[in-house]
């Protein structure tokens, strides 16, 4: 029987900034897309990374979190170039963002802008927002992607600024504690390269059925179940038919 494949993106961007007056994404635009791909909750080694050239500057504020410079994105592509590759890649999968609006926001802002048609993000995926499932789970408490580290007690002291792929692979493990599955990343691209495939395919194992080894009682430990067995109430013991 075949096995089902359930594909899931967990995405992340980097902007060069905020509007604080109106909607977050007018005027600025994605610098850094990071995602990395899940089969059946189990970390691949397919991921999608690129920097973009803006059309405008990043702002300081922007810059003290994530750290990527204007001098930086100088000779990198700009959207228009990377669009199809990144529509290619998210199709049709479950995409796993926190705080979605944010990064859908700024996503369809730039689809937009292309001087051609493009879908929207929700017509090439479904969208879950991993913000939500933590506010369900801790309502009341700081549920940002550190404070989920450190619930979850996940090494993140590789993330000294913002970074889109680094955020999309921790976001990954987070979002497998909080969903009860898989918990080790690591483990889960060990078992995968030991996976046999055909066509790239997952295909079940089936292991061979081993006796259980069967361990005896003495005499000893018989002569004192006996024992046991006559402390019973009753003129009839079950463990004696």
């Amino acid at each position: 029987m075949d096995m089902i494949k359930t594909r899931q993106i967990i995405l992340d961007t980097e902007t060069t900034g905020i509007n604080k007056n109106g909607c977050h994404y007018e005027g600025h635009q994605i610098i850094e897309i990071g995602a990395v791909e899940l089969i059946n909750r189990r970390l691949t080694k397919s991921n999608f990374h690129v920097y973009i050239k803006p059309d405008r500057l990043v702002t300081p504020e922007a810059y003290s979190i994530h750290g990527i410079s204007n001098e930086f994105l100088l000779d990198k592509p700009n959207f228009s170039k990377i669009a199809n590759k990144l529509l290619e890649f998210i199709s049709g999968s479950e995409l796993i963002i926190h705080n979605a609006p944010f990064d859908i926001g700024f996503l369809n802002y730039e689809l937009r802008n292309l001087n051609r048609y493009a879908p929207t993000i929700e017509e090439c995926c479904q969208i879950t927002d991993s913000l939500v499932i933590a506010r369900q789970l801790f309502p009341g408490k700081r549920n940002s992607l550190d404070a989920l580290c450190n619930r979850y007690e996940i090494d993140n002291t590789k993330r000294k600024l913002h970074g889109a792929l680094l955020d999309s692979k921790i976001l990954a493990e987070v979002y497998l504690r909080m969903t009860g599955g898989q918990t080790s990343l690591n483990f889960s691209i060990e078992l995968e390269e030991k996976m046999p495939s055909i066509n790239g395919e997952l295909q079940k194992i089936v292991r061979t059925s081993q006796r259980l080894k069967v361990v005896r009682a003495n005499k000893q430990e018989l002569s004192k179940h006996d024992h046991c067995l006559d402390l019973l109430k009753g003129s009839r013991c079950l463990w004696r038919d």
